[in-house]
């Protein structure tokens, strides 16, 4: 398949690039679109896909059936993990362009025996957060230094605090990834996590803390699993955890850090109120 750039960059309001995630304005965003499909189906991780850290295997790819036009793209997906989902990523500002997404999502859907079907959307950076439904692009760049110290003691751990109780945060947290993230690290498959103590027991983590090249060589700083125990919060803890992964970022030569928060939520406002550049919304949902 290949990709006849003038009609897609007129109707990518979000550097955004379907199983790769967010990217930034100027990187090659129209050689990384074929690159995803040039894999699609090997299984093959890109050599900077940042989900190489969690297995040996791709577990989304790219599926034959795109529709590219002049008005609008339609890039769908198969992400295998559990019982499937089908997404539509919907890259086109005709009127039915959603309508025609989730049309073929769920169409895709019962073709490969996917349990669900979902369409990808994207807002530029200057709309309204009220039309937002899903999560905001944010870019920490480095250039800019790390921001302000933490004020806050954090201990940097290689292998899990066991002794100050981080199982037990981790299982607290589990829904936030950090049961997982825990795994990873006593099977030291993964780089050391931040964490912060309340009288002496862990209440609060961000991690796992690596970088990787990005396809023009700039060290990315990895997104990381971020939270705080709920009885924890409102002192200061996160955004601490937040100002030390910045700096640890900043020491270990990251250009820049790319997220993906959820639109009002406390890691969104925490961003935001850290000078983080908004490159726009990518919104789901399901049909």
């Amino acid at each position: 398949m290949r990709f006849h750039w003038g009609w897609i960059e007129p109707v990518m309001p979000v550097p955004y690039v379907p199983t790769l995630g967010p990217a930034r304005w100027g990187d090659p965003l129209f050689e990384l679109l074929e690159a995803v499909v040039d894999v699609a189906g090997t299984g093959r991780f890109l050599p900077h896909d940042k989900d190489r850290r969690w297995g040996d295997t791709k577990t989304e790819r790219v599926l034959a059936a795109i529709e590219h036009g002049q008005e609008q793209t339609l890039i769908p997906t198969l992400v295998e993990r559990g019982r499937g989902v089908v997404k539509v990523h919907v890259y086109g500002a005709a009127p039915d362009s959603l309508t025609a997404g989730a049309d073929l999502a769920r169409k895709l859907a019962a073709a490969h025996g996917a349990a669900r079907a979902r369409i990808v959307w994207f807002l530029d950076a200057d709309q309204p957060d009220v039309y937002a439904q899903g999560t905001r692009v944010q870019l920490k760049d480095f250039t800019d230094g790390p921001g302000h110290p933490p004020g806050v003691p954090i201990q940097e751990h290689k292998e899990p605090a066991e002794g100050a109780g981080f199982g037990a945060f981790a299982a607290a947290m589990a829904e936030d990834g950090f049961a997982f993230l825990h795994a990873q690290m006593q099977a030291g498959t993964v780089g050391p996590v931040l964490t912060v103590l309340h009288d002496g027991m862990v209440v609060g983590a961000i991690g796992p803390m690596e970088t990787m090249p990005d396809v023009q060589g700039d060290a990315r700083l990895l997104p990381q699993y971020f939270g705080v125990l709920p009885q924890c919060r409102g002192r200061g803890y996160g955004r601490a955890l937040w100002r030390a992964a910045m700096h640890w970022g900043q020491q270990h030569g990251a250009a820049y850090q790319l997220l993906q928060t959820e639109v009002g939520g406390a890691s969104d406002r925490l961003c935001r109120a850290e000078g983080l550049s908004s490159l726009g919304f990518v919104n789901q949902a399901d049909v």
